[in-house]
């Protein structure tokens, strides 16, 4: 919490420019195509990175499909795990996060400006619609990222169960999993300290449709935790 305290009083004069450019984008966003609203938030991202004392180190880019949509399954650990990956995914990408938290000042902005999917976790028939939704965005082409374990509270670089829905989007877009393992994510806003700090990202080789299409969600969700797993522990 320090370090977001931190962050947003040293940046308040590029926190004020962006949130007013991003709600003029929303009001005439006919001219900011995903590639511009993708650099925009990028340029966020780096300045909170710099003025945060962050550093993040990438690894494995030249596994992602150079084509088509894929769905990114990412271990979860704290507020900064979805900007680091952003950081280090070279093309457009975007996320689904719980719609209740998305709705956080500075956050908001942020989901509406990368188009982002907001899921209501207290409404079933919601739900399906937005992984209907999703499904359709990944098929045409888009790149998402999700968190199946869903929360990170002490999670720190121990992965928590994955849950098996969180994987529908992917199998009803019959789209490539990219597992994405992210290591010491929860430093930056999880300790109390301004100290420097660096994370990883590791992007790792992505499970085609062909490989898991005959594996329920479960038997998915069990795989890309293990493949994750097994990055997270041996770096960490």
């Amino acid at each position: 919490m320090l370090r977001i305290c931190y962050v947003v009083l040293v940046s308040l004069p590029f926190v004020i420019y962006y949130i007013c450019k991003i709600h003029y984008i929303e009001r005439h966003g006919v001219g900011y195509m995903e590639e511009k609203r993708y650099k925009i938030a990028r340029r966020c991202i780096a300045i909170m990175m710099h003025n945060g004392r962050i550093k993040t180190e990438s690894h494995g880019q030249e596994l992602l499909p150079r084509e088509g949509g894929y769905v990114m399954f990412s271990n979860h650990q704290g507020k900064y795990d979805t900007l680091g990956i952003m950081a280090s995914h070279p093309r457009p990408c975007t996320i689904v996060m719980d719609s209740k938290r998305s709705h956080l000042p500075l956050v908001d902005s942020f989901i509406d400006l990368v188009k982002g999917s907001r899921l209501d976790k207290t409404d079933m028939k919601s739900q399906m619609k937005t992984i209907q939704k999703i499904a359709g965005e990944v098929r045409a082409g888009r790149k998402y990222i999700v968190f199946p374990e869903g929360g990170y509270e002490h999670n720190k670089n121990t992965l928590q169960e994955f849950h098996p829905g969180s994987f529908k989007c992917a199998v009803k877009a019959k789209a490539p999993i990219v597992p994405v393992a992210i290591i010491d994510s929860y430093k930056p806003f999880g300790i109390n300290s301004l100290a420097r700090v660096k994370t990883q990202v590791h992007f790792l080789k992505p499970i085609l449709f062909e490989e898991y299409a005959d594996m329920s969600t479960w038997e998915i969700a069990e795989l890309v935790k293990g493949r994750i797993a097994a990055v997270v522990t041996g770096v960490s």
